[in-house]
């Protein structure tokens, strides 16, 4: 019956990737001191009735290291982008420009480094329970085929599959993590 099961390991690992993936975009967004574009990309616009990334409606470009410009493509936009750049939770105060808005970027205190390390973590904590999520829906599949007929012995081998899969991914994402708090400690 189900002596032919084949747990679909490669959707579990591209759905793990995923997860990663979704965690260094996270990290990308924390300031670290220098300035990057994509420390914007989480920013979210209310622009035309509904929820907008804002390089859709702005080049976003790094003139300087301290310096981030969002150049509005519709004037109307102006302050509705300040206003999501200003409630973002990124810690800096846009400065209006005509269409231009300079974001410079302060030098992080000890404080604000230590806020950010704690917000990398959760990042990182929403990165390990989407592991988890992924984990529990194979080990769900594996108990679906044992309840069609997979042998015991068969059951413990996949589930020491997912489980090392898991366990692999839990340590990338630790990993990770380390390595952005090391670099937001740093002065």
């Amino acid at each position: 019956m189900a002596d032919d099961f084949l747990l679909d390991t490669d959707d579990l690992t591209r759905r793990m990737d995923g997860a990663m993936a979704n965690l260094r975009t996270e990290f990308a967004s924390l300031r670290t001191g220098r300035a990057s574009a994509s420390m914007l990309e989480p920013v979210m616009v209310d622009a035309y009735g509904s929820m907008t990334p804002i390089n859709q409606v702005g080049t976003v470009n790094v003139p300087e290291p301290r310096m981030v410009t969002v150049n509005v493509w519709d004037k109307g936009l102006v302050g509705k982008v300040e206003k999501a750049i200003r409630e973002s939770g990124l810690g800096i105060n846009p400065q209006l420009n005509g269409t231009i808005i300079m974001l410079p970027i302060p030098e992080l205190n000890e404080e604000r480094r230590r806020e950010l390390g704690k917000v990398a973590g959760s990042y990182a904590e929403h990165a390990r329970v989407s592991v988890r999520n992924i984990r529990r829906d194979g080990m769900d599949q594996i108990k679906k085929a044992k309840a069609d007929g997979l042998s015991e012995d068969d059951q413990k081998f996949w589930e020491g599959e997912v489980q090392e899969l898991t366990d692999t991914y839990i340590k990338k994402i630790d990993a990770a993590l380390e390595t952005k708090q090391e670099e937001i400690m740093q002065v």
